[in-house]
């Protein structure tokens, strides 16, 4: 946990650095701007871009005030009326400063030498145009402002957002786990219960290897994926136990197909509710039964698994717990592989075929 909330915190770090470069570069940009329409033929008017720097500092300390204050003092807690007139305000002033500031610094410096005689013009505009125009930028700077710190709070949302909604899938995910595994207990224990009547030196072996199964329980289920050929291997010792209390009427044949030096990482006891399934509903007593069972590890990071065998549903008297294993599968796999996966079942000729196929990513999870 405590790595996790480092984890965060540095992230937080590493964004504000971020968007104050950001910032920094798009204003170095912006008063710069002049420099990169020089030409060289022309020598640079230092006057004109000395009287240009009041414009954009007024640019800049109205997209702050709104960006830093403004917003989340007023917009963000429901003030619009009283944002909106800070900033008419705001614009007002700022809007008169800039036009009358060339008036107001001569006559606080007086410049030593008169002005130059200007030209007539056919054309001379009213200064509530300049005004106009000042009012105008302003509240473009503003509107960008707005923009801009809008959408950082929706990224911010919807980041805390996506954090929620990880947090109650791993917890979900705990909680099927945490119902899976005595699920599979109870099914394995009454096993051995059947064996320890007739067959003790059975019902023995079958409590070591019911120590192996415990084992990956307890240690490997704690992690949210597991290697594949870990996985594969709980399977065997499990299916070697089921063949204990089996009668000689029963087949049970497996295939496991991986690829050399596998990487494929898989949820544990994904398959395990399929297979208790086959052999609840695909033996019989007294008439011949068979459980194929097939899994594939393909080159395009694909695991198939297929199991078919003999069906003899359930009566109503024995559907105690029935189908709460494969719900809870259902339930992990949207979770887990939501969009990756395929699970098909059929019957047939009193044969049950169920084919699942999901896409590991080469273990990336």
């Amino acid at each position: 946990m405590t790595d996790k909330k480092e984890l965060l915190s540095s992230k937080k770090r590493i964004r504000k650095y971020d968007m104050v470069f950001i910032h920094g570069l798009v204003w170095i940009i912006i008063f710069g701007f002049p420099f990169f329409l020089m030409d060289r033929s022309v020598s640079f008017d230092w006057k004109r871009f000395s009287n240009s720097i009041p414009t954009l500092v007024a640019f800049m300390l109205v997209f702050y005030l709104n960006y830093f204050l403004f917003i989340k003092k007023y917009l963000f807690e429901g003030k619009t009326g009283k944002f909106i007139l800070l900033n008419i305000v705001l614009i007002i002033v700022f809007a008169l400063l800039l036009h009358y500031w060339n008036d107001l610094l001569r006559s606080i410096v007086p410049e030593e030498l008169p002005p130059p005689p200007r030209k007539p013009k056919h054309f001379n505009p009213s200064p509530a145009l300049f005004i106009v125009r000042n009012i105008t930028s302003l509240g473009a700077i503003v509107g960008l402002s707005v923009a801009l710190r809008m959408s950082t709070r929706w990224s911010k949302v919807e980041n805390e957002r996506k954090e929620l909604e990880k947090a109650k899938s791993e917890a979900e995910l705990q909680n099927l786990k945490n119902q899976i595994s005595p699920h599979f207990l109870l099914n394995t224990l009454n096993n051995i219960y059947a064996l320890i009547e007739f067959n003790p030196p059975k019902a023995q072996e079958a409590v070591m290897d019911l120590s192996k199964l415990l084992r990956h329980l307890l240690y490997d289920n704690n992690h949210a994926f597991v290697p594949l050929q870990q996985e594969v291997d709980f399977i065997n010792n499990y299916i070697d136990l089921m063949r204990i209390r089996l009668a000689d009427n029963v087949t049970v044949t497996t295939d496991f197909l991986l690829q050399n030096h596998s990487s494929a990482m898989i949820s544990p006891l994904i398959f395990i509710s399929l297979i208790e399934n086959a052999f609840k509903h695909g033996i019989s007593v007294g008439k011949p039964s068979f459980i194929d069972m097939k899994l594939t590890e393909k080159p395009n990071c694909q695991v198939e698994f297929i199991i078919r065998n003999s069906y003899f549903p359930k009566t109503k008297s024995d559907m105690s717990g029935s189908g709460i294993g494969l719900s809870l599968v259902k339930k992990r796999l949207e979770l887990l592989y939501s969009g990756r996966y395929t699970w098909k079942t059929n019957t047939k000729d009193r044969v049950y075929e169920t084919i699942l196929v999901i896409d590991t990513l080469n273990g990336k999870q």
